[in-house]
């Protein structure tokens, strides 16, 4: 893709020039109703906008970030959910541009992982006053992405909960979704091989995270998409009591647990079996089955983040 300034020259440039393209996806209620919002503050900021490019239908978003990149702007800006983003993420990848993130979705979990605010006004001003980071990459089989791949239920959740649910309860939509998945749903065993060590384990719900966050809440404190890790955990055990009662203090607290209590597997490269062979959600993409081999690239892509995040 060519060699990329280094990240103090890139984060100067953007201060100093402000070249950016904004793409929104107004198929969303909220990035519809956001979106004069969005170019009025990048405006009022003083920001070059070089083109602008509402998404209204999702199936030509490929094509869209591909004409946004064309017009060679130092800052591509994308308001979206995780959906959105994981697109962008996927074609801002290993270039000379900084990706910014307007978190207009239910979740936010890639904005939640970077610490950006999740106002708009908020949003906006770190993409004035922030600076240039390089941050991990996942990779499940041959597909990038920024959060997180998951197996089970979830699976089944992401394709069931309604969009006027998600409108009117927010996250809360998935964990209740969830509960009315659950009581059908089979346990599977999972085989994780990391360095040569083989875990098994019995569950409903197997994530494997690059972000630190799911539904919208902390994985667990210690977790950090900067540091070249994934972490496989899963979400209570083969018994559905269990994972019901997780799921709802989940949903009721959003508690975390730090990585040194467990259960979690930790490693740069993951190779997963399941027994039966299951479909895999990669940043909300369903079109991967296990078994898959699932890895990091560290400093694969390029954000705006507060000055106060921890580069590594």
């Amino acid at each position: 893709m060519g060699e990329l300034r280094s990240k103090a020259e890139h984060t100067e440039a953007i201060r100093a020039g402000r070249r950016v393209c904004v793409v929104v996806n107004t198929r969303s209620r909220r990035g519809r109703r956001r979106y004069p919002q969005v170019l009025r503050t990048l405006r009022a900021q003083g920001f070059d906008i070089l083109g602008l490019f509402p998404v209204e239908d999702p199936r030509h978003l490929r094509a869209i970030l591909d004409a946004a990149l064309e017009a060679g702007p130092d800052l591509l800006v994308v308001g979206g959910g995780d959906g959105t983003l994981s697109a962008a993420v996927k074609h801002v990848a290993h270039r000379d541009v900084a990706l910014g993130v307007l978190p207009l979705g239910t979740t936010n979990n890639f904005a939640r992982s970077l610490g950006l605010p999740l106002d708009l006004a908020g949003a906006i001003r770190v993409l004035r006053t922030g600076k240039v980071a390089d941050i991990d990459l996942g990779i499940a089989g041959d597909r990038e992405f920024a959060n997180l791949a998951s197996f089970g239920v979830s699976v089944e959740v992401a394709g069931t909960v309604r969009p006027w649910l998600k409108r009117l309860l927010g996250r809360a939509a998935y964990p209740l979704t969830a509960l009315t998945i659950l009581p059908g749903h089979r346990p599977f065993r999972a085989f994780i091989t990391v360095k040569g060590r083989r875990h098994e384990l019995l569950t409903h719900q197997l994530n494997i995270a690059n972000g630190r966050f799911h539904g919208g809440w902390q994985v667990a404190r210690d977790i950090s998409i900067d540091n070249g890790l994934l972490v496989a955990y899963q979400l209570g055990s083969g018994k559905r009591l269990r994972l019901l009662l997780e799921t709802l203090v989940r949903a009721g607290t959003g508690r975390w647990r730090s990585l040194a209590g467990g259960p979690f597997v930790i490693g740069t490269e993951m190779y997963l079996e399941t027994d039966p062979p299951m479909a895999a959600d990669v940043d909300g993409e369903v079109r991967l089955m296990t078994p898959i081999t699932i890895r990091t690239v560290p400093n694969g892509l390029r954000v705006m983040v507060p000055e106060d995040f921890v580069d590594s």
